[in-house]
């Protein structure tokens, strides 16, 4: 994502924020199973031989449905039509970036410091150098789900979309538990 060295973005409305609050926050993330493991890693590969094209789909439905989002990427944060950001050089950049971040995360499932150590560094980045407010993450990651269970839907059973939720959710736990590290400040809704 790109820096902007313009004031801090506004703030999401309060129904879309999604402030790392301690209390909030499960003690650790369920974790996979050696076959949920297994289920994940299989249909992944499904998914990663289109990388490119999944991961911008990923990324026009969430800037589509969300365009607050928008306000982070400089390059194409103008861009209305989702053609146009199809055509964008820069989004299919960062759809790259993302789906590999999110493959090495895949491969490296047996390992769980590896994956804590790739999301923790995602969620720093994200933090401290693009200022993005950790509620995105969360609407990301059900948008990730929605084109993954619409593009595949012969590998994503609802059984797989329970084990892909699961994952989901473990992987906005580690990039909140990131956010928490850094000293992000959140803005509570009820202060809105």
């Amino acid at each position: 994502m790109s820096h902007r060295e313009s004031p801090p973005p506004p703030s999401p409305p309060p129904e879309l924020r999604g402030d790392v609050e301690d209390e909030d926050r499960p003690e650790r993330a369920e974790p996979l199973s050696d076959c949920e493991r297994e289920i994940i890693q299989d249909t992944w590969g499904q998914v990663y031989k289109n990388c490119e094209d999944v991961g911008v789909s990923v990324l026009i439905r969430f800037f589509v449905n969300f365009p607050s989002a928008k306000q982070y990427f400089s390059q194409f944060q103008d861009m209305e039509d989702p053609e146009e950001m199809e055509r964008s050089s820069q989004l299919r950049h960062h759809a790259r970036r993302f789906m590999n971040a999110l493959n090495t995360v895949v491969e490296n499932l047996h390992d769980p410091e590896k994956v804590s150590s790739v999301l923790a560094l995602v969620g720093k980045a994200h933090a401290i150098k693009h200022k993005v407010e950790p509620m995105y993450f969360k609407i990301l990651t059900g948008v990730i789900l929605e084109v993954l269970s619409e593009d595949f839907p012969e590998f994503f059973t609802t059984e797989v979309q329970m084990i892909w939720t699961k994952l989901m959710g473990a992987l906005y736990w580690h990039v909140t538990g990131a956010y928490t590290e850094v000293g992000w400040l959140q803005v509570s809704s009820s202060a809105v």
